[in-house]
């Protein structure tokens, strides 16, 4: 019984990917895939470079973790 639910489900979802209009920006896609930056003048690492400084005041960089071995 729960296999025609879950076809049922799969159906649902694929009509609705066939006939649903989506409005696609063409020119963002053109230039996420040349790799440009967008218009919020954010790298692809904001977040990176965001976090780095976090790390930094971790004080445990460059350490190995402790393994307990038994």
């Amino acid at each position: 019984m729960g296999r025609g639910r879950a076809k049922a489900k799969q159906t649902k979802v694929a009509r609705q990917l066939k006939y649903q209009t989506l409005e696609t920006d063409f020119d963002a896609l053109q230039r996420e895939l040349r790799g440009e930056e967008g218009t919020d003048g954010r790298s692809d690492d904001y977040e990176a470079d965001y976090y780095a400084d976090y790390a930094d005041q971790d004080g445990d960089e460059g350490e190995e973790p402790r393994r307990n071995v038994g």
